[in-house]
């Protein structure tokens, strides 16, 4: 059930508590992948991680609307990013898990995008849970997920995610650009330190690794595993006693 679809009173007959929320970033991915891969991603593994569910245990899910700013100045050099700070992120995601639980739908998965999310989801979320809020864990795909390819920011594991969900939105022609301009390393290490806080510092073109090796075929597995996984952390945190 997408929420934004459906009328108030389709929501409050839903008979469910189970919520996934995805949350992203609109943040640059190097010359080739759009600016919402993050949130693209999310939301594409919600819905299929939704049906899966659905089909498997004869229970209707709600998916919300994806969020799709979050904590990612670090990309501030590369024209058409957009953040927020971390306060206003933490804020702004648990009024949205409160609102949701407000309706009935206070067991919420919520699925990331963006590793730049990860700490302060994981701090809303004990928060939500701790003070009776709602029940709610963060999922962030790539986490769960394996594969051949390098991960990369803006890499081929990202690459071909975006190849399974949408392929117009990538641009191959400009992946000899990406190449040429990537990082090999996320930041500027002393020993064990990063010296780096921002992108530029360490990318040219904006991504890390080359996203050349992507195909199509290993964005869909990737989606698909990723779905599997979220399956998995649903069926749990439907069963949870609280």
């Amino acid at each position: 059930m997408h929420l934004a679809e459906h009328s108030w009173t389709d929501a409050r007959d839903a008979d469910t508590d189970l919520a996934l929320l995805p949350v992203g970033s609109t943040e640059q991915h190097g010359p080739h992948a759009p600016l919402g891969v993050d949130f693209m991603s999310a939301a594409a593994i919600a819905e299929a991680a939704a049906e899966q569910f659905e089909d498997e245990h004869d229970q209707e899910v709600v998916v919300a609307p994806p969020i799709p700013v979050g904590i990612a100045e670090e990309h501030r050099a590369f024209d058409g990013t957009l953040w927020v700070t971390e306060d206003s992120f933490r804020a702004y995601v648990s009024d949205v898990l409160r609102s949701l639980a407000h309706s009935g739908f206070d067991r919420v998965v919520v699925v990331n995008g963006h590793g730049g999310n990860t700490g302060a989801l994981f701090e809303l979320c004990a928060r939500a849970t701790r003070d009776g809020d709602c029940y709610a864990v963060p999922f962030t795909w790539f986490d769960a997920v394996d594969s051949d390819l390098d991960l990369g920011h803006g890499g081929p594991v990202e690459t071909s995610m975006l190849l399974a969900i949408d392929p117009d939105l990538v641009r191959e022609d400009r992946y000899p650009e990406a190449a040429a301009g990537a990082g090999e390393r996320f930041g500027v290490w002393a020993g064990s330190t990063n010296l780096a806080f921002d992108f530029d510092e360490f990318s040219e073109s904006g991504n890390l690794k080359d996203p050349t090796p992507a195909t199509k075929e290993e964005g869909e597995r990737l989606l698909a595993a990723s779905a599997a996984a979220c399956v998995e952390v649903l069926e749990a945190v439907s069963d949870r006693e609280r």
